[in-house]
């Protein structure tokens, strides 16, 4: 059967609608550089470019480092970036939790945004399309230099001040140095600094909390619920990691319930199902956690067990945008809603953005670059004001929705770091076993 002519035109005009900056099927790896810039936290910034122009921005997780990417250069040279979930498949089962997710969650974040760019759409898209235009912010609220009550309410009242309606604060443990009588018993000499002061306590051999202790913590937290008012969300940062033990924090979090918290934030060590199980299962102040787990393995038996009311994944951590979105569906599935952790630069927070417009049991998403005013100027695209009454606008622009700025980059970049130097040295394996055909010298 012969088409018609005039409906043949309108075919080939269906297909020049799909804008494409490049031929897909030929594209192809050919770099990936980088440039660490000096923060609150570092931001390794990645950026992987092809034989046609287009590239892809990502970024490793916040306090960690570019070789959890650069690792898997030798693998992805002359790849076409268009394969992600080939990509991912190969590469994720070298990384883990923590900081050393952050290489293979950053690369998938960076062909995300390459695509995106090829075939000019957002990212959400790829996630199947977005729930929401506007995604909810909470701040991070940091611990101010005398951790007295009242200035801990100031520095949440700030944040209100600035229209968030969403507000976390750090409340840690180390508020208690001050207090006479808050613990029991003296942590072992010879460590280094407070964190492993606090993790002694974890043993329940050492250190333990009074009651004077945890009154003084819901004491904090009680005056920064007055100051704020009851219109807030208010959560708090983690007491976990070996901080505290299980019977301790149960006990914290019954003297918290008060307060109507939106949640208590880690408070068992990273992989501790049973613990966060054990909290959960006792207090009323809903429990979150997922910071540093890794793929949908990681989150797993936490959803299964019911062990949090809140998965808080880390993207850059968890596998990146579209395993994030995996997690987060599957917890919806057992009545756990998501809320996303973040403390990386405006590249990431973008990868948030689509992530989090894609979630349809999603809470809010952190914001830790409130206080950084360089923080904004690292790339060019976002809006202004970026966030309005608490909420920033999920981006229209293809891929992320914005671009590297290299002059802004170059302001706070680390004294050790190029700005997208050559990284030649990364281009062969640097493992024997993935050298078969090379022949080893004694």
């Amino acid at each position: 059967m012969t088409q018609d002519k005039s409906e043949e035109t309108q075919l080939g005009h269906v297909e020049n609608a799909v804008n494409t900056f490049s031929s897909p099927s030929d594209l192809k790896i050919t770099d990936i550089r980088y440039a660490v810039v000096w923060s609150n936290y570092d931001y390794p910034i990645i950026r992987i470019d092809t034989n046609q122009g287009v590239y892809g921005i990502g970024e490793v997780r916040d306090a960690g480092h570019p070789e959890n990417a650069l690792q898997f250069k030798s693998m992805l040279l002359g790849q076409n970036p268009c394969n992600v979930d080939m990509i991912f498949h190969t590469i994720k089962k070298f990384g883990n939790w923590g900081r050393e997710g952050g290489g293979v969650s950053g690369i998938e974040i960076a062909l995300w945004d390459l695509i995106g760019k090829v075939y000019d759409v957002p990212c959400y898209q790829f996630l199947g399309g977005k729930y929401r235009d506007k995604v909810r912010i909470y701040a991070d609220t940091p611990e101010p230099e005398e951790p007295t009550a009242e200035a801990y309410a100031q520095r949440a009242l700030g944040r209100k001040q600035m229209g968030l309606t969403f507000i976390k604060c750090d409340v840690r443990m180390q508020t208690l140095q001050e207090v006479d009588g808050a613990t029991v018993g003296q942590p072992t000499k010879f460590e280094y600094g407070m964190s492993y002061r606090w993790r002694a306590t974890g043993t329940g051999q050492v250190v333990k909390v009074t009651d004077k202790g945890i009154a003084a913590l819901a004491r904090v937290i009680g005056i920064v619920r007055e100051a704020v008012g009851w219109d807030v969300s208010l959560c708090i940062d983690h007491y976990g990691h070996g901080y505290m033990t299980a019977k301790e924090v149960i006990r914290l979090g019954k003297a918290l319930e008060p307060y109507a918290l939106a949640w208590m934030e880690d408070p068992m060590p990273t992989m501790d199902v049973a613990g966060h199980k054990q909290v959960t299962d006792a207090v009323g102040v809903p429990i979150a956690a997922g910071e540093d787990w890794y793929l949908w393995e990681g989150f797993h038996d936490f959803i299964e067990q019911r062990a949090v009311d809140i998965i808080h994944p880390d993207l850059l951590t968890s596998g990146g945008m579209l395993e994030t979105k995996k997690i987060s569906d599957y917890a919806e599935r057992y009545g756990i809603p998501t809320a996303l952790h973040f403390a990386g630069s405006p590249i990431a927070f973008m990868a948030n953005l689509h992530t989090a417009a894609s979630i349809s049991s999603f809470i809010a998403l952190e914001h830790h670059g409130l206080d950084l005013p360089f923080w904004s100027n690292l790339v060019t695209g976002l809006d202004e004001p970026l966030m309005e009454e608490g909420y920033v606008s999920v981006p229209d622009k293809p891929g992320l929705g914005v671009d590297l700025n290299y002059e802004g980059i170059q302001a706070q970049l680390r004294d050790f770091s190029g700005l997208f130097e050559p990284t030649e040295t990364w281009n062969t394996p640097k493992l024997g076993f993935w050298q078969p055909d090379r022949v080893w010298d004694k």
